[in-house]
């Protein structure tokens, strides 16, 4: 993955990202990267968690746990997930979604 790819201002179907939506991105990426791929479950992902299901994210006025996002956004998760880019997009499309951020 490039930087270019994880840092661009802009998501793939070309909307601006705000200034939280940026910093999420960074949070996930690097809580997220260091996990064995494939992710097969949320199991997997909490593994890869510096405090589990306690890790917290925060950005702007955004702040939730690993648990309370994964209690929203269990639906929109299509594990298993090859990339971590896979599984932060869906993350942060179901934040949008779900109008969290």
């Amino acid at each position: 993955m490039s930087n270019t790819d994880k840092d661009s201002d802009t998501e793939s179907g070309g909307e601006a990202r705000t200034e939280t939506e940026t910093e999420l991105r960074e949070q996930f990426f690097a809580a997220i990267e260091a996990a064995e791929y494939p992710i097969e479950d949320q199991i997997g992902a909490v593994s890869a968690l510096p405090n589990g299901m306690t890790t917290r994210f925060e950005a702007g006025e955004f702040s939730m746990s690993a648990a309370s996002i994964a209690a929203h956004l269990y639906t929109y998760q299509s594990f298993p997930y090859e990339t971590p880019e896979a599984f932060v997009n869906d993350l942060m499309d179901g934040l949008r979604a779900e109008d969290l951020i």
